[in-house]
């Protein structure tokens, strides 16, 4: 049903759990036997506990109270402040006295997510799991008691980064059981109403894409364990991606494209670690089996930007699992084709398309380095195979002015054959466009002032190169405002891009720069 679960990381407050007892439950609105209930669990193995479905359907429904009442004062609680050190006893002590409430929160979602991992692990057809205990039997519908979780989620202030990740992969667990797709594969013992899963699993996704769009590490850290598991459901992937997430997974992997060291710059505070970068990926993979079926997701893909995520990272990811990943959803990207409806639009999103993207960001030089390589995995190799037939076919078929246009549109420009004189002899009357909008003349304009030093050089030498290969190249560039993006970076102090500057520059002003030479 699930990829096995991994162990879930302890709460910084995890120490004071077994002092539970001494906390003020009155505080918690228990009644007498709910207060029995969570004694009582506490005293056994969970697996006594769940041994009975009354006794483990109670168990719950007391756990989800237990954070309904406690989560309410999370936002102010103090148990965060351990986030980034160990508790020691004396302080778990002082804790309980002061902030029971935070305390409880924290050992109530244990205690829950330890709850759904064993029912999990139950054999096939067992009459005690997740279905049984979070759905109602006699409507199939999900229990009302999962909103608190919701609530943990969209904490003010600076939130509960253990309590957000726990609460979020505890409701994946409980929304996935729900889903079409699970219930066909798994067969309940009851009908499951699925209809009851479509609002939460909206908002998990949408606080999901929330927390992707900030560039934080930590941000990262509080997702990708859930959307890794949220990977395994087509409706999931299916909400993600028509909610706008790619883009947002695109911007995370994109670390792999502006270092050429990428573990120094996984080690370091606030980017990815190796296991975010993985699940990422992981994501995307999973999403790249369903282009064929959806014009949507091609052509969200197509202007998301991962192509040009995935080709960095083919060139910078130092584990094989990641490579494995990467390049088989290149395979898919590069495999995908085009329905009927969409054969007649201005652009047709398919694998030719995905192919003259990759070209341009790169590729080829990435597959010679990465095809040297030791591999310890047989569908590596095919992958890379196959990869590479189909981006050599596709590179014999383009001119070197649509290799050109693919680079400028990718922004990932490198030195090569179409960034030289001869190039521009050639090709420089095509810069004007078919609107004669010089919208290529315009990009290039705007990757000289972009952050990568090496694309701001070349995009440099080639506007020079326009000027002096385009009829009134001079005035036009000008007007276009390239001028004075030079003469900003004529005392940079990058020496090659300042360079570059200088010698366009110098084409703007001389009239003939043939004559110059």
């Amino acid at each position: 049903m699930f990829s096995p679960p991994k162990p879930l990381e302890p709460s910084p407050v995890s120490v004071a759990f077994p002092l539970i007892k001494d906390c003020p439950l009155d505080q918690l609105r228990l009644s007498s036997c709910e207060q029995s209930i969570l004694k009582k669990a506490e005293e056994n193995p969970i697996d006594y506990t769940l041994a009975i479905q009354k006794d483990a359907t109670d168990y719950v429904h007391v756990l989800l109270k237990v954070l309904g009442e406690a989560s309410i004062r999370l936002e102010s609680s103090k148990v965060s402040q351990f986030i980034e050190k160990d508790l020691v006893e004396d302080e778990a002590l002082d804790l309980i006295r002061t902030d029971p409430m935070g305390v409880m929160s924290h050992y109530s979602l244990t205690c829950l997510h330890d709850v759904i991992i064993s029912l999990l692990e139950k054999k096939p057809g067992s009459s005690i799991n997740l279905t049984t205990t979070f759905f109602q039997h006699f409507d199939g519908c999900l229990i009302d008691n999962y909103r608190p979780l919701m609530r943990v989620l969209h904490l003010g202030g600076n939130g509960d980064s253990f309590a957000q990740r726990t609460a979020s992969l505890c409701l994946s667990y409980l929304l996935l059981a729900g889903c079409p797709s699970q219930i066909h594969r798994q067969k309940p013992l009851f009908w499951i109403n699925s209809a009851t899963i479509e609002e939460p699993l909206q908002g998990l996704v949408s606080w999901l894409i929330s927390q992707l769009q900030s560039s934080s590490a930590a941000s990262l850290r509080l997702v990708s364990p859930t959307l890794s598991l949220l990977a395994t459901s087509p409706e999931a992937r299916d909400l993600f991606h028509r909610r706008g997430g790619i883009v947002h997974i695109a911007k995370h992997l994109k670390i792999g494209l502006y270092s050429n060291n990428l573990r120094t710059r996984m080690s370091s505070a606030g980017f990815a670690n190796m296991q975010q970068i993985y699940e990422l990926c992981f994501f995307v993979w999973t999403l790249t089996y369903e282009l064929n079926s959806s014009t949507a997701l091609r052509d969200h893909f197509a202007r998301s930007g991962i192509v040009s995520a995935l080709v960095g990272l083919l060139g910078s990811a130092p584990r094989e699992k990641i490579i494995r990943l990467t390049v088989s959803a290149l395979r898919n990207l590069a495999n995908c084709s085009a329905d009927a409806s969409s054969q007649n639009s201005q652009r047709v999103v398919d694998g030719p398309f995905f192919l003259s993207d990759m070209i341009s960001c790169g590729i080829l030089k990435s597959m010679e380095s990465i095809k040297d390589r030791q591999w310890t995995d047989p569908d590596v190799l095919e992958d890379l195979e196959i990869l590479s037939n189909l981006l050599n076919e596709n590179y014999k078929s383009m001119s070197r002015w649509d290799i050109y246009k693919a680079e400028v549109d990718s922004g990932q420009l490198e030195w090569g054959a179409v960034h030289t004189e001869i190039f521009f002899r050639e090709n420089a009357t095509k810069m004007e466009g078919s609107d004669g909008n010089f919208g290529y003349l315009k990009k290039l304009i705007f990757l000289a002032s972009c952050d990568n030093e090496e694309v701001a050089a070349i995009a440099c030498f080639d506007i020079g190169e326009f000027v002096c290969h385009y009829p009134n190249g001079r005035s036009i560039a000008k007007r276009l405002g390239a001028k004075q993006v030079m003469m900003q970076l004529i005392q940079h102090e990058n020496v090659d891009l300042k360079q570059q500057a200088l010698m366009a520059v110098s084409k703007i002003l001389v009239k003939s720069w043939d004559m110059v030479k």
